[in-house]
């Protein structure tokens, strides 16, 4: 296996426990991918997402692979409020964890003017697609007949729009004709350019995302989601799946049509029945030195016109002061205009105005004391690669001004009724993290949109060759990642003939 993502973590568990003998190769020095952290004078921060939500699917490895549950590995919490929303007219809004009437209701003692029954009613819809789609889309392999899923899910309601009847097609549209108010589209639209797609293309499909988050809820790991990736590789460990770090693999070895092992950068090769990488397309096309998607294949997803994927931009404030009492764990401070937002996110550009997401987790774990503060402050951004230099401090540094700006606005909406929150005063350093470091920001795989937001199937070109993880069926995420692990570990154990769990 080729990487120590969570995606490849969880086809290792699920393969060893099948009676396979696996061996991970991984060229960094430590697992987990994404989900990384950063220690420093006792504050403790993650890198990569902060919360999780569907925890089911991470349920389901733990059950699958041994006898102690997830919630024995490490500490699992829901967050309620789930989030607190700033809106750029002022308004704020606190939304309850996995409750539909709750958030129906906060929404409209907050907006008015029947807000929370249009998102109710946009919730239904958006639960009609996530049924229609989940179990194709996201519990099996990608389809051989996969064009049935360029049709989206969504029953988005007929509506007369310049003198013609018209549905909405994307998530832009989905937010100004449905939901007919520019802080309930900036909550849609900000959720899904938080897991990489742009709203103004994606499919209206795109709207079973908040229904995932706000119906299965948001959850927070203790100690942080690095924890999460610690309990999977000790279930790895467990199962004797055998890890060797600092290993780089330069290419796949291919013998009568098939892969057969891999190739390392010392020169040794160790031979395999299967190969699996939790790699890009372009690097398993690297690798492999072949063309691994043929004609009527779902291909992979390409830059446009030179733009890189998207990242995301993070600053590390550690903070001297207590967090108050009943703050809000996750704060998002939306953007002026959406729409500039998506464009230059997907432009190349920086935003002067971007959607901010501030965590401030209420864990001892992540502060050396309670008189001190951890918090994370992230925008998704143009990733790296591009026009942006990344490497320029001065663009690092002004980047961070803005969103530290948005973080006092944040800290000052949960500050004690006795004044507001000076972040700048309580600010002892802060460590920028730019898509140079943490990379891109792979998106799920959605139907709909004429299966442009599909992601290539887990089996390729090369007998014995398959993909796991964000860049392969059925996309990134968290729990697309545990997914995809399952997915490939099926296509191992049963072969050609496995159609996903029952």
């Amino acid at each position: 296996m080729i990487g120590a993502g969570m995606g490849a973590m969880a086809a290792a568990a699920r393969l060893a426990v099948a009676g396979h003998r696996v061996t991970v190769y991984e060229r960094g020095a430590t697992h987990g991918g994404a989900l990384g952290s950063v220690e420093r004078d006792g504050f403790v921060f993650d890198t990569g997402p902060g919360l999780l939500h569907l925890p089911a699917v991470w349920r389901d490895l733990f059950v699958k692979t041994g006898r102690e549950p997830l919630e024995k590995c490490v500490g699992l919490t829901q967050v309620d409020p789930a989030s607190r929303h700033l809106f750029a007219d002022g308004t704020a809004v606190s939304l309850p964890n996995a409750s539909r009437a709750g958030i129906v209701s906060a929404l409209e003692a907050a907006l008015g003017d029947g807000a929370g029954e249009r998102w109710g009613d946009f919730l239904g819809r958006a639960r009609d697609a996530w049924d229609r789609s989940r179990r194709p889309l996201l519990e099996e392999p990608l389809w051989r007949d996969w064009r049935v899923l360029e049709r989206d899910p969504y029953p988005a309601p007929r509506q007369r729009r310049l003198l013609r009847v018209r549905q909405a097609s994307t998530v832009a549209e989905a937010g100004a004709w449905e939901l007919a108010d520019p802080r309930l589209a900036a909550l849609l639209g900000s959720t899904v350019l938080g897991y990489g797609l742009d709203p103004r293309v994606a499919p209206a499909g795109a709207a079973l995302l908040p229904y995932m988050e706000q119906t299965f809820g948001s959850w927070y790991v203790e100690g942080g989601l690095r924890e999460l990736a610690r309990a999977v590789y000790e279930r790895c460990a467990a199962r004797r799946v055998e890890f060797v770090f600092g290993a780089e693999v330069v290419s796949v070895v291919e013998r009568d049509g098939r892969a057969a092992g891999v190739e390392l950068a010392d020169g040794s090769v160790a031979a395999a029945d299967h190969v699996v990488a939790g790699v890009s397309a372009a690097e398993a096309i690297r690798l492999t030195g072949r063309e691994l998607w043929g004609e009527g294949e779902v291909r992979p997803r390409e830059e446009s016109g030179g733009v890189p994927l998207p990242g995301r931009f993070t600053v590390l404030m550690a903070l001297r002061g207590a967090r108050p009492e009943g703050a809000a764990h996750r704060t998002v401070v939306h953007g002026r205009d959406g729409e500039e937002e998506a464009g230059a996110v997907f432009g190349g550009r920086l935003s002067g105005h971007p959607t901010v997401t501030v965590l401030r987790p209420g864990d001892p774990r992540t502060r050396p004391d309670a008189a001190h503060e951890a918090v994370t402050v992230s925008a998704t951004v143009t990733g790296a690669g591009g026009a942006v230099d990344w490497a320029d401090k001065a663009v690092r540094e002004r980047y961070a001004e803005i969103l530290i700006d948005a973080a006092g606005a944040a800290l000052a909406a949960g500050a004690p009724a006795d004044g507001p929150s000076e972040v700048r005063e309580r600010l002892l350093w802060h460590e920028i993290l730019t898509p140079a470091e943490t990379g891109a920001i792979p998106a799920p795989a959605l139907a709909g949109a004429g299966g442009r937001q599909l992601r290539p199937s887990n089996t390729t070109g090369l007998p014995g060759f398959l993909l796991v993880g964000g860049h392969a069926h059925p996309g990134g995420g968290l729990a697309h990642a545990g997914m995809s692990g399952a997915l490939v570990a099926g296509l191992i154990v049963e072969g050609a003939g496995f159609r996903g769990s029952q």
